[in-house]
């Protein structure tokens, strides 16, 4: 067995209404009271927060709300939310919302003490130091990002870079499928078809793959797949949402340590130039890439086939094209749009994309088979 490392947070508590009663869950934990929650606006709004809140102070936590988080944040949401925290003393940081308001709430919990700017803590392994105390909280099961030691900032008009730091991981995550339950049929199907590519990209990453991700992505896109459908049309079924829920994080899991490739490298630039969610974008263009990779990852899309369809004894290209056939009954069955044009992307605009991808460099790398700018616009063209 090749040497490899395997990294997550330090703690998981899985509780359906454990939200509720998250001031208990944490009194043992942490000395500090003085909780700075990062989430948006609607989830704010909602009423959503109001039992994790009065849990919160019942058991002598002060609560600060930054509700100001958006999709693909840019980086004066992540300053304003520093600011805040730092004028309020805050000395634990709570993240609870999607993915980004978790990817936010990362980076805050570094620069509350960290003297280090912001321009230089882009890229793999550059922040220095430790953090103040994390917690994460989901409330969609897609991203991961409660697992993950990634964030990802818009830093430009159209532009995305990323932190990928091990302080970056939380010190503990709570999974609570329960705040799932108000989650509308699409994005239900958005972030679930995310996930799904993270537990696939992960298995067929052609770097850091190893055994503890291959277990974690193969249950992750079992548990994800098996109960994707049933979750978009009876978005109250707790069995559904709690399998849908952990397979995001295991899939999380999976992929923090098993990079993804080229679905999202292709799905950024969507994101960038037309705002579209990102499991959205990794919907958009998951069949097509899948497809790419065919000639190199037959082998592995034959042993996915196994876990979703059952052991049989078909030889591997069967079995890999009954993978990627599956899939793409999912995301059909799912209610997700299936094409670039139906999300208003136009047909000009393919080669502006194709060449943005290309910047993508840290997660093509990654890919199974190389993308080159042609690969990418023909990509492009394939998902139009």
């Amino acid at each position: 067995m090749k040497p490899f490392s395997f990294n997550t947070p330090g703690s998981m508590h899985v509780e359906w209404g454990g939200a509720k009663r998250l001031g208990e869950l944490l009194s043992g934990w942490f000395k500090e009271r003085n909780v700075l929650i990062v989430t948006d606006k609607f989830l704010n709004e909602s009423g959503l927060l109001e039992e994790t809140k009065a849990s919160l102070k019942a058991h002598g936590f002060h609560t600060i709300i930054f509700d100001d988080v958006v999709a693909d944040p840019p980086e004066h949401v992540l300053m304003s939310c520093v600011e805040l925290g730092k004028s309020q003393q805050a000395n634990i940081v709570l993240g609870l919302g999607g993915g980004s308001s978790m990817d936010i709430a990362k980076l805050v919990a570094v620069m509350l003490t960290s003297e280090q700017p912001l321009s230089e803590l882009y890229g793999i392994g550059n922040v220095q130091g430790s953090r103040t105390p994390l917690i994460q909280v989901p409330t969609t099961a897609g991203t991961g990002s409660e697992v993950t030691n990634i964030t990802i900032l818009t830093t430009g008009e159209t532009t995305k870079m990323g932190v990928v730091a091990q302080q970056l991981y939380a010190d503990k995550v709570l999974l609570d499928a329960e705040l799932t339950v108000g989650l509308p049929a699409l994005p239900t199907a958005a972030t679930g078809i995310d996930a799904m590519v993270h537990a696939i990209e992960a298995y067929t990453s052609a770097h850091l793959k190893n055994p503890v991700s291959d277990a974690l992505a193969k249950e992750a896109l079992r548990l994800l797949a098996n109960n994707l459908i049933t979750a978009c049309t009876d978005g109250t079924n707790r069995a559904a949402r709690e399998a849908m829920l952990l397979g995001a994080n295991l899939a999380g899991q999976a992929f923090s340590n098993s990079p993804v490739a080229a679905v999202h490298a292709l799905a950024y630039p969507l994101g960038g130039h037309y705002h579209l969610p990102h499991g959205l974008t990794n919907a958009l263009m998951l069949g097509p890439v899948l497809r790419f990779n065919m000639k190199a990852a037959a082998e592995l899309y034959a042993e996915l086939a196994d876990v979703l369809l059952g052991e049989s004894q078909e030889d591997t290209a069967t079995k890999a094209s009954r993978f990627v056939d599956h899939m793409q009954s999912l995301m059909n069955a799912s209610g997700a749009p299936q094409k670039l044009r139906e999300v208003d992307v136009t047909e000009e605009s393919l080669p502006t994309l194709a060449k943005d991808a290309m910047l993508q460099t840290r997660l093509l790398g990654n890919n199974p088979v190389p993308v080159t700018e042609e690969d990418a616009l023909n990509l492009y063209r394939e998902a139009f």
